[in-house]
């Protein structure tokens, strides 16, 4: 699991200055801080059980298993990214191992989610589908439609809320009405399950024990996971709209420090730890040396993956 949290931060962090560089095209949306959340679910996943993300999406891809050097080959735009290099951030995906993709429309991965809980369902496949969403998708139509036909059919679905306390550059509490994300879960007949999404092991045991009721028929699950986006919105979003000391409070409480504590304590060296730690940084700066000069696609690979179902014979 450290090992895991690690290698995303080290992703995000190559990420955001390819991005600010000019390197790398688009927009990045760093989970720096939420490492927790991603690799606590997912250490809980067997690579048949889907996954659906956000726009904030690199973490739950490389905590699933998708190809690190594949994705920064995305976030590129050359050829052999996960999407071709067509896709970029928002929308990297890698069905091989259970990713269904990231998503740019906030709440977008719910009724995927549930489309691909339904499929399970009638082709009896022995799998479960983990659904990560922000607290702004809380006030979206998708949310509440996911989490009523997830609970009318009794879906193997596994919803995480990344509750990071803000929805984009605004505090979701200022606009959300109600007892927030599980209350309204709970309306629906969800059953919800609190945690503290910046300890990465009671991710970890909640998780476990919400997956193996999923998978014994208990229908969805409701993950409500408090944490703090150390970032901006974006690479580019100094976030001044938050107090500086609330930030840094945040960075004090690391997810990762908080796991090396733990392991250090049971006997683990630190000196192996900073291996581990070093090592990721290396591998993600390999990477994105790797993406820079890559080729790019072919242009006729823009034709390619281009939907032409119902098209004139």
């Amino acid at each position: 699991m450290l090992r895991d949290m690690a290698r995303i931060r080290a992703f995000e962090q190559e990420a955001v200055a390819a991005m600010r560089s000019g390197e790398a095209p688009g927009v990045v949306h760093p989970s720096i801080g939420q490492e927790g959340v991603a690799v606590g679910v997912c250490s809980n996943l067997k690579r048949a059980d889907r996954i659906t993300s956000t726009h904030r999406g690199h973490g739950h891809a490389i905590a699933k298993g998708a190809d690190a050097r594949a994705m920064m080959l995305e976030l590129h735009g050359r050829a052999g990214g996960s999407c071709g290099g067509k896709g970029g951030s928002m929308h990297i995906a890698d069905f091989a191992v259970g990713m269904l993709g990231a998503n740019g429309v906030v709440g977008a991965g719910i009724p995927i989610a549930c489309g691909a809980a339904q499929a399970i369902r009638l082709t009896k496949e022995d799998a479960i589908v983990a659904c990560f969403f922000g607290d702004g998708a809380v006030n979206r139509g998708p949310f509440l439609e996911g989490m009523n036909w997830a609970a009318l059919y009794r879906l193997p679905v596994l919803f995480v809320c990344e509750d990071n306390g803000f929805a984009a550059f605004t505090r979701n509490s200022a606009v959300t009405a109600g007892g927030g994300p599980a209350v309204r879960a709970e309306a629906c007949g969800v059953p919800a399950t609190a945690v503290n999404g910046e300890d990465a092991l009671a991710v970890d045991a909640a998780a476990s024990e919400l997956v193996a009721r999923i998978r014994g028929g208990a229908g969805p699950q409701f993950l409500h996971a408090k944490c703090y986006r150390w970032e901006g919105h974006t690479g580019t979003d100094v976030a001044a709209y938050r107090p500086a000391e609330e930030a840094a409070a945040a960075r004090e409480r690391d997810c990762i420090r908080r796991l090396a504590a733990v392991l250090e304590a049971e006997g683990v060296p630190g000196a192996e730890i900073a291996s581990i730690e070093a090592q990721a940084v290396a591998e993600m700066q390999g990477h994105r040396g790797a993406a820079m000069v890559a080729p790019w696609p072919d242009p006729g690979a823009a034709f390619s993956d281009v939907q032409d179902a119902g098209a004139p014979a």
